[in-house]
């Protein structure tokens, strides 16, 4: 590759950010204006509920982009091909399944994943007296059994195209919308339903831990929902530890990219975060090889497993 090839990818590299930000900041006035169609001033007079709606159209029009690049390694990660931040070709460790929880379900980007890389059979019996999740199809793809998944997504401006996405996909009998936040997955009082602590096999989170309050105690208190020998797959961009000048630069970015992207902030920890949430068996995370210098968001891809 030439330099001036070189350069130029650099630049734009660095400047993405900034022309993300300019993105979602098109979306706001017509947020605005539908809001006031819709005669829903209360939410317009509440930052916290602007921000929520706000977010929730600029994802609309830009998640399909997203899911279409990040899909490339999520799919993998999930069947199972993934190891040490890198897509690999056959499967190299653990695979979804079981009782699930999906952290972030935001307007229902990945649900109809779940059919794509695992069986769906809402019976219990497609799990083993152990919590082990059965093989189907031994001889053939040797997919795993997904039984139920908890969709966590307490911003209701979210839920009706959440709602959409389960139909679409089929999976009303095995997807259950959570409304509430990490903190309440435990209390009836606060949501119809319950998760036991102790009882989900996988988690899954897809760029969505860096916009949850709280993160180290909510990351510990969903490192609890999981059973011994459960996994947690994730797929999430983190603080750049490049370089002096990157980390500078991401901070300085950071300063104005929450404002823009429904609180996600850019410079947080969350490996580090993960790692210090409890004892894991194994640890297989990795910042994909493919990313370069000028990557102002990294990511890291891999499996916890507890």
């Amino acid at each position: 590759m030439s330099l001036y090839q070189r350069t130029k990818d650099a630049t734009l590299g660095l400047l993405d950010p900034w022309r993300f930000m300019g993105v979602s900041a098109s979306i706001l006035p017509k947020t605005i204006l539908k809001l006031l169609r819709e005669r829903k001033f209360d939410i317009l007079l509440s930052p916290s509920k602007l921000q929520d709606a706000w977010f929730s159209d600029f994802w609309l029009l830009w998640g399909p982009g997203m899911r279409m690049h990040a899909g490339e390694r999520v799919v993998p990660l999930l069947e199972g091909r993934a190891t040490a931040g890198n897509v690999t070709g056959e499967p190299v460790g653990p695979a979804i399944g079981g009782t699930v929880i999906e952290v972030g379900a935001g307007s229902g980007l990945w649900v109809d994943l779940y059919k794509t890389v695992a069986e769906v059979d809402p019976n219990p019996e497609a799990e083993t007296a152990e919590g082990t999740v059965r093989r189907r199809n031994a001889g053939s793809d040797k997919k795993r059994v997904i039984t139920h998944v908890y969709g966590v997504e307490p911003n209701p401006d979210q839920h009706p195209h959440l709602k959409r996405a389960i139909a679409k996909a089929g999976l009303e009998d095995v997807y259950q919308i959570v409304p509430v936040g990490i903190e309440d997955l435990d209390n009836p009082e606060k949501w119809d339903g319950r998760v036991e602590k102790g009882s989900v096999d996988c988690i899954v989170s897809i760029l969505c831990l860096c916009s949850i309050p709280e993160p180290e105690k909510n990351i510990r208190e969903l490192y609890g929902y999981l059973k011994k020998g459960g996994h947690w797959f994730i797929y999430e961009h983190v603080r750049c530890e490049y370089s002096w000048y990157m980390r500078a630069y991401q901070r300085f970015l950071n300063i104005f990219w929450p404002h823009f992207l429904g609180g996600c902030t850019l410079c947080r920890q969350t490996e580090k975060t993960l790692r210090e949430a409890g004892p894991w068996e194994k640890i297989d995370v990795a910042q994909p090889t493919i990313e370069r210098w000028y990557q102002v968001v990294p990511h890291r891809l891999g499996v916890f497993t507890k």
